[in-house]
């Protein structure tokens, strides 16, 4: 039996029944390689060794691993660190990327995801329903907030359902929630990127501020107006969040040295 360990966030699923739901959520071709985050007792694992996938699970638990390894001798399992592991270790092709995500670094999973959006094409997961929920959360809401912009920009977020404590050993002491990512269409960003990820964490970070009041760190002086510039944050969708960084891109009094386009 393996013993879950409080540092590194262990939650073992025990229910078979929502382990499969979580597992049909998955999309993915027969070409396509699936990486597992964090297998544990190998509870998602036994469903999808089901599938015709080119499978890899990651596990950094020494003691997870010679489980897993003794119950599936020929599971191509990854030992280490998903957020320290190279890409390139898979085989090439779309990635899609599932597992019950430990908490503590669930926000470091995506932005490693962020980071290689342009070959994950879904996410499927498990993760606190507050966080779930706020990823997911279209603007407006009053949990839209900088994950659910960043996140949004390249994929199609669903919140999926609810997964109660006594599902889990040990249970966690909050409720959890599973949710799918799908890549959209959006290939790169008309502004700079860099710019982008500023704004949309600096107005956040204010969020009870008028965006007009939140951005003085990035704009000295405001020499222009923007109808952006009287709303709050979380009146803004992702492609009105493009559009402000676009204006502010522009702006004579910008305080951060954007890197000059290269030469053609």
């Amino acid at each position: 039996m393996v013993r879950p360990k409080k540092h590194l966030g262990q939650h073992f699923l025990t229910d078979p029944a929502i382990a499969q739901r979580i597992v049909n959520a998955l999309d993915s071709p027969p070409e396509d390689v699936v990486v597992e985050i964090g297998p544990g007792t190998g509870v998602l694992t036994s469903w999808l060794l089901e599938k015709d996938i080119q499978f890899f699970p990651v596990e950094i638990d020494r003691e997870s691993v010679a489980y897993l390894k003794n119950k599936w001798p020929e599971l191509k399992l990854v030992e280490g660190d998903f957020l320290q592991l190279d890409m390139k270790h898979f085989p090439e092709g779309k990635m899609h990327i599932i597992g019950n995500f430990p908490y503590n670094i669930s926000s470091q999973i995506f932005f490693k995801v962020l980071e290689n959006r342009q070959r994950v094409d879904s996410v499927v997961c498990m993760l606190q329903k507050e966080v779930a929920q706020r990823i997911a959360s279209p603007h407006g809401s009053k949990t839209y907030g900088i994950l659910s912009v960043l996140l949004q920009t390249y994929y199609d977020i669903s919140y999926l359902f609810s997964v109660k404590p006594g599902s889990f050993f040990p249970p966690p002491k909050v409720i959890s929630g599973v949710i799918r990512m799908k890549r959209n269409k959006r290939s790169a960003l008309p502004c700079d990127e860099v710019l982008f990820h500023r704004l949309v964490k600096t107005v956040f970070n204010q969020r009870r501020k008028m965006i007009r009041n939140s951005i003085q760190s990035i704009l000295l002086n405001l020499d222009s107006d923007h109808e952006f510039l009287s709303l709050r944050p979380e009146q803004l969708s992702v492609q009105q969040f493009i559009d402000l960084t676009c204006w502010v891109e522009k702006q004579p009094s910008l305080s951060i040295d954007l890197p000059k386009p290269a030469k053609s």
